[in-house]
């Protein structure tokens, strides 16, 4: 059996929240014995592309299978842009792992103000926690 590692892209906007999301997907990965690497993107748009950067640079190892946990975090504000963001950046992932056979956990949070964000990184609910668990389900699935 290859041993297993998640690769973690978190976007830093929204840093508060993405830590602890960040935090939660480490927490997982430790308590299930998988090796993590975690890299920082500037907003959500960019976690598809350094996906695909990162995976075509891994793509030689043959003794790890890997995933991807998407971290991220997109509030609604007063115009468009939280559509776009949200919609481009899930619409990237999904494109990843239906076109491109790529294994990827999504953590981007979607709401409508902070409150929610903070609700859903906490230790009780963690939705990167959550994700890097997603992830490490198909990895099982493709192993």
């Amino acid at each position: 059996m290859l041993k297993k590692r998640i690769i973690i892209i978190a976007a830093h906007y929204y840093q508060e929240i993405t830590d602890m999301l960040v935090e939660g997907a480490k927490n997982y990965c430790v308590e299930n014995d998988i090796e993590y690497l975690n890299y920082s993107v500037p907003g959500a748009l960019e976690i598809p592309t350094a996906i695909k950067i990162l995976n075509n640079r891994i793509k030689e190892e043959t003794s790890i299978l890997s995933g991807f946990v998407a971290i991220g975090c997109v509030i609604r504000g007063e115009t468009s842009h939280y559509d776009i963001v949200s919609n481009e950046s899930a619409r990237g992932l999904t494109d990843l792992s239906l076109e491109h056979d790529i294994i990827v956990g999504n953590g981007i949070l979607t709401v409508e103000n902070k409150n929610q964000a903070l609700e859903r990184s906490t230790d009780k609910i963690n939705k990167g926690y959550e994700a890097a668990h997603a992830c490490r389900v198909l990895i099982d699935l493709k192993n």
